[in-house]
């Protein structure tokens, strides 16, 4: 018997509101999660609009919220919490990934090391 697959991504409460605002404002399509590289730790996050989820992408649906993970991304971001947090100096989502280990001091870089799947 196959054990569960874990969840790949999951939002809280406050990012799924912002996403469903988000995505209420366009016509029609999905908010896409991947990962680049960049930055002075090696890798940044990235988010985009897509109009449909490519045939490798991953649909994933939390609270009545679905959004497309980049299928390069998988490994980088299994496990992570999406948040959204607002500030007076800034607003905007958050990750909390389990697979992160490092990140530079202006916050958008990070160092992130592939999910290991038994």
């Amino acid at each position: 018997m196959a054990r569960p697959r874990p969840k790949l991504v999951t939002l809280t409460d406050a990012a799924a509101a912002r996403v469903q605002e988000i995505l209420s404002e366009r016509e029609k399509g999905y908010l896409r999660v991947g990962v680049k590289n960049g930055g002075c730790a090696g890798m940044e996050y990235e988010m985009d609009y897509v109009s449909e989820v490519a045939p490798l992408d991953e649909l994933v649906e939390d609270k009545d919220v679905q959004i497309v993970v980049d299928a390069k991304a998988v490994l980088f971001i299994l496990g992570s919490e999406i948040d959204y947090e607002e500030s007076i100096l800034e607003s905007g989502f958050k990750f909390r990934n389990p697979n992160q280990t490092d990140a530079c001091g202006c916050g958008i870089s990070v160092t992130i090391e592939p999910a290991k799947v038994d």
